[in-house]
């Protein structure tokens, strides 16, 4: 499969002549690598492209080559209605991108021995017992395992049938119950992909329950403070709740979906932090399988991470994957677009947008690819 198809499936000019550019780069672009002036300009003129194409208010993209920061950038403002400029420490939310984080943390706790993938979730001798939703379970339930729901081959609770975006007044143990006793899983584990947020849901869950502390504060403490990210949050659904040095979200879908009527604390482990691109890079770096020095996951543990499942040869465990040895997530909820890469040539890269329309995700995507060819010393 295409990585273009791939993330198709996963989210169902000069810089000259483009105004704003030079004042938007000496403001929030900065690079470690060599890059020249020419450069760095066609690289603007592709990210601006992309944002006057869907309309978005803001756009920041960072990219590092052999685990360092090799650039950083932001266009645009905070939103339309702000003329507050967008910088490289405006935080955005990342929406799906959150899956790679979420695997990180649970393969940490298989690498602790606290997990093991083959455990099952429910039922007597499952990890969440039978704390949600009525008993006897429905069939299959009790045989899902953790690498069912890393690999998104539970069995159910997928697109067209996924609780994540129904009724945002429940919480979370009611949204899990109400799911478990309503849409069990249709097929047996294990056999089929489906696309799962509740899946995800289920694992920050999996997290509580092993680690003994909530899912975001064993993600900060195991996860992000080794990549060194201090900012990172999960996100608050209003728009009087934004984080400070938080965008403001623009929705543009037919029909329209409400950025601010998103339940972002229930999303928590498969769509809710808040993050900037550099954020998101670091977390990368440290977990690209490069360099064992570097990397806070094992050596065989990131190959197990990376190695797609029976279900779906194009996706791992939190993670898109080819046999060209990239690996990807992308994320697109209601006002959000975002990308996280990491290449087989050694580059890691992310990109946020605070609005979503239709092929945004995917020229997302493309917008990046473009932007590293125009730098000479980065080509094959």
């Amino acid at each position: 499969m295409s990585r273009r198809a791939a993330i198709r499936a996963a989210c169902i000019g000069g810089a000259l002549a483009i105004p704003g550019v030079r004042a938007v780069l000496r403001a929030a672009s900065h690079a470690s690598d060599d890059l020249s002036e020419t450069e760095r300009r066609a690289m603007a003129a592709v990210a601006e492209s992309f944002r006057q194409r869907f309309d978005a208010p803001g756009l920041s993209i960072a990219i590092a080559r052999h685990g360092r920061l090799a650039y950083a950038a932001a266009f645009g403002t905070v939103g339309h209605d702000s003329p507050e400029p967008v910088t490289t420490a405006s935080l955005f939310r990342i929406a799906s991108v959150t899956k790679p984080i979420t695997s990180a943390a649970i393969f940490s706790l298989v690498e602790a021995r606290k997990l093991r993938l083959s455990d099952t979730v429910f039922g007597a001798y499952g990890i969440l017992g039978t704390r949600y939703g009525r008993q006897p379970y429905a069939s299959n339930i009790e045989q899902i395992t953790v690498d069912h729901l890393l690999t998104h081959s539970a069995g159910g609770w997928g697109h067209d049938h996924d609780p994540m975006f129904s009724d945002p007044s429940l919480d979370q143990s009611e949204i899990i119950s109400r799911a478990l006793d309503t849409q069990p899983p249709l097929n047996a584990p294990g056999a089929v992909f489906a696309y799962s947020n509740f899946g995800y849901c289920l694992l920050g869950r999996v997290i509580d329950t092993v680690s003994g502390m909530p899912y975001a504060e064993y993600v900060q403490k195991t996860i992000l403070s080794r990549c060194e990210i201090t900012g990172m949050r999960i996100a608050r659904s209003s728009a009087r709740d934004r984080a400070p040095g938080e965008v403001a979200y623009f929705g543009q879908d037919v029909p329209y979906f409400d950025p601010y009527a998103l339940n972002m604390t229930r999303m928590d482990s498969h769509g809710g932090w808040i993050a900037t691109p550099t954020d998101l890079v670091r977390f990368a770096t440290h977990v690209d399988g490069f360099d064992a020095a570097r990397n806070i996951l094992g050596r065989d543990t990131i190959g197990r991470m990376v190695s797609p499942s029976a279900a779906n040869p194009g996706y791992a465990r939190g993670w898109n994957v080819n046999a060209r040895g990239n690996w990807w997530h992308v994320g697109d909820i209601a006002g959000t677009t975002a990308v996280l890469v990491r290449t087989a040539g050694g580059f890691c890269w992310a990109a946020l947008t605070n609005t979503r329309a239709a092929g945004s995700p995917a020229a997302l995507d493309d917008m990046m690819w473009e932007m590293t060819s125009k730098v000479s010393s980065w080509k094959p």
